[in-house]
């Protein structure tokens, strides 16, 4: 794999837009760690060379990094305190903007107009490498399927850095498809897409969830129809418009999401998505301190209730077609929530089995599951 050359030891002179720097750089900030004693990687690399001004920033987790047109006078690299660098660059006033760098004073220089501006600078030769994307390492998938997918499962993925491999989504092409899940034990997502684009042979990754935000955020400006994928030994490479997103892979074994499912359900409960979402919003007001929404299935109904002690209690219900045993069962609310925001048909169908057992969620088709786990109703 190719890296990031960077040059060193010289110094850097460049022209551009300040507009166009602003807009740059906010995108590639987000790269910039906020979590590191290493103060290398505070900073954004900023590369010239030919034409070009490379602009780069990493956390070791994610990588971002883009390129703009620039007069450069001198090539070279540097690294900026990146959300300074950001912030500076966003209040600018509309021109050109020259940035300059010589070794001699250790310091970059930004002229926009009347503003100029002096910053201490790191050592380029401290940037990590970060990996390129190579013709015929990379294959292209449909952008907004890709974005969909991610868009269904990532809200299951865990915060929790203690298990590492639940902070990342398994993402699996296979078979002219491609298969998402994610899991942090109390829920599961899983979307299954078809695609008519994608890599010559099977491959799959476990990739953080917060790289996969990242890369929503940046590819949903695109106006590509495409987006680059690149699967490599340690680490994940997309590009989409020009800017391209690295991100670390999760080392583990997921979680075997096919055998958490349940093979069968006692009663299927078809309702109105939007009215069903709109009750479970409104109760959940009153499920604080961790209370469970009660949701109780009966003959021609379906209510959901809350009550949290020294603040109140909600009750309300909504009519469905349901003819088979009493069921009540409580849930998380804002899981639950979640899972029927996932849903984007017009009627979800809730499998369930009994009060202690997992419950699915699932729009009209079967190419997208939601289960999630009961929680134990007091009485």
């Amino acid at each position: 794999m190719n890296a990031l050359d960077t040059v060193v030891g010289s110094g850097m002179k460049i022209t551009c837009r300040s507009e166009e720097l602003a807009e740059k750089l906010a995108v590639v900030g987000r790269g910039v760690s906020t979590r590191t004693s290493v103060h290398v990687l505070t900073g954004i690399l900023m590369r010239s060379a030919g034409e070009q001004l490379t602009l780069a920033a990493t956390d070791m987790e994610i990588s971002l990094r883009l390129s703009l047109d620039a007069n450069v006078e001198d090539g070279g690299s540097i690294v900026v305190p990146g959300r300074l660098l950001v912030d500076i660059a966003r209040l600018l006033p509309p021109g050109e903007v020259t940035v300059e760098y010589r070794p001699e004073e250790g310091v970059a220089r930004l002229t926009c107009g009347p503003a100029s501006y002096a910053l201490h600078t790191f050592s380029a030769e401290d940037f990590p490498r970060l990996p390129e994307l190579t013709a015929g390492e990379t294959f292209a998938v449909e952008r907004q399927a890709f974005l969909d997918t991610v868009s269904k499962v990532s809200r299951s993925a865990s915060r929790d850095e203690s298990r590492p491999v639940l902070t990342g989504i398994l993402m699996r092409f296979a078979e002219g498809k491609l298969v998402m899940a994610a899991t942090d034990s109390y829920r599961l997502s899983v979307k299954e897409t078809v695609l008519t684009q994608g890599p010559a042979h099977d491959v799959e990754a476990i990739v953080p969830a917060r790289a996969l935000g990242e890369l929503t955020r940046i590819a949903q400006a695109s106006s590509a129809n495409e987006l680059q994928v690149g699967i490599q030994e340690n680490q994940v490479v997309f590009d989409t418009d020009g800017v391209a997103l690295t991100a670390r892979r999760i080392d583990g074994q997921f979680p075997n999401y096919k055998q958490l499912v349940p093979e069968s359900f006692e009663a299927e409960v078809d309702v109105p998505r939007d009215e069903f979402l709109d009750v479970v919003r409104r109760t959940a007001l009153m499920a604080q301190r961790k209370s469970p929404l009660r949701v109780r299935f009966e003959e021609g109904q379906v209510t959901v209730s809350a009550q949290t002690q020294d603040v109140g209690e909600a009750h309300e219900s909504l009519p469905i077609r349901y003819a088979g045993d009493t069921i009540e069962i409580g849930f998380n609310a804002d899981f639950l929530r979640d899972g029927l925001e996932s849903v984007t048909e017009d009627r979800v169908r809730l499998k369930l089995i009994s009060p202690l057992r997992p419950g699915l969620i699932q729009g009209e088709g079967d190419d997208f599951l939601y289960l999630i786990m009961p929680i134990r109703l007091a009485g």
